[in-house]
């Protein structure tokens, strides 16, 4: 079944937001929620849901999916991530980026 998210007057938007391993949970949390209570675009039926979702290579991450209008969607998860960002930063919450450790083993010539 397909179905057409545009036909209905409500979308969720879903974001998945990923802090460090050293980063505090409980703050970055309620740093988001205070984010999404502030958002006045935000529908509050259905609730906004927040959790962690995964315990990622390189990050802890959250799930973060409130309610809009249709027509506020993409502008809503525009500002949604970029007020994140901006405040994850004043509050020092690492957004790690994916890392490999690379072991280089030489051989030893022998002659």
């Amino acid at each position: 079944m397909i179905k057409n998210v545009t036909a209905y007057d409500t979308r969720r938007v879903d974001l998945v937001i990923g802090i460090g391993y050293s980063s505090d949970i409980q703050k970055a949390y309620d740093v988001m929620s205070d984010i999404i209570n502030k958002e006045p675009r935000i529908l509050p039926d259905p609730p906004s849901q927040i959790a962690v979702s995964e315990l990622a290579d390189s990050s802890v991450n959250f799930v973060v999916r409130p309610w809009v209008k249709k027509e506020d969607y993409w502008p809503v998860r525009f500002e949604l991530t970029r007020k994140i960002k901006e405040v994850f930063d004043e509050n020092n919450i690492e957004i790690p980026f994916p890392q490999q450790t690379v072991h280089v083993i030489s051989e030893t010539s022998h002659t």
